[in-house]
């Protein structure tokens, strides 16, 4: 099945038939595994053309008086659904540079959305209850997950070849958040071990 999927694409976007994968462990300084770790890959020969679309639900839920995910992937252009499942009223905004936003009090089981223009990061708060914060991560490139629980994710159907691999999170210490690599993606598939200083203090800004 996957390699339908990998020979349609190639056959749609004329990349390469040979479709690979490429597994990211996210470890901090501790060897610990690291979760929510947002990582994007561009390879060389670039990517390609039409929408992208990932296969999780683009919403940011707001329960028990908390964002959830804590941090989501969506492609440039996604519009994102905004629901509220609380018995109380939020205000949900994000101040971060290209993708400024504002939605205004709404209530329980209202659902408010936001379209996603710029690639970037938008970090969301609530100008309600200061203690909600969360992510959104706005990416240019179809091959983008984040990590789980063990620090693991996998993104397939990579075209053999160089390419940069892009690791972020709000933790990352350094500039952006984000940590930048260049390997090459073996047809056969790569394994990449990322490690970083994940201590910093993630805020909205």
């Amino acid at each position: 099945m996957r390699f339908v999927l990998a020979l349609a694409l190639a056959l749609l976007f004329g990349l390469p038939a040979v479709a690979a994968d490429l597994t990211v462990s996210v470890r901090d300084t501790a060897g610990r595994p690291v979760r929510d770790a947002v990582i994007t890959v561009v390879p060389n020969s670039g990517v390609p053309r039409g929408p992208i679309r990932f296969a999780w639900p683009l919403r940011v839920t707001q329960s028990n008086v908390q964002f959830d995910p804590f941090v989501l992937v969506v492609p440039v252009g996604a519009t994102v659904s905004f629901p509220n499942l609380d018995r109380v009223r939020h205000h949900v905004y994000s101040f971060s540079r290209g993708n400024r936003f504002e939605i205004e009090l709404y209530g329980r089981d209202e659902s408010r959305s936001h379209v996603f223009g710029a690639a970037g990061v938008a970090a969301l708060g609530c100008n309600i209850h200061d203690q909600m914060l969360a992510y959104v991560k706005v990416v240019d490139t179809p091959w983008a997950a984040k990590t789980g629980a063990t620090g693991d994710v996998t993104v397939t159907g990579l075209p053999a070849g160089g390419a940069t691999l892009r690791v972020w999170h709000p933790r990352l210490t350094g500039r952006g958040n984000e940590i930048a690599t260049i390997y090459t993606q073996a047809a056969a598939g790569s394994r990449q071990l990322i490690t970083g200083d994940f201590s910093g203090r993630a805020a909205v800004r």
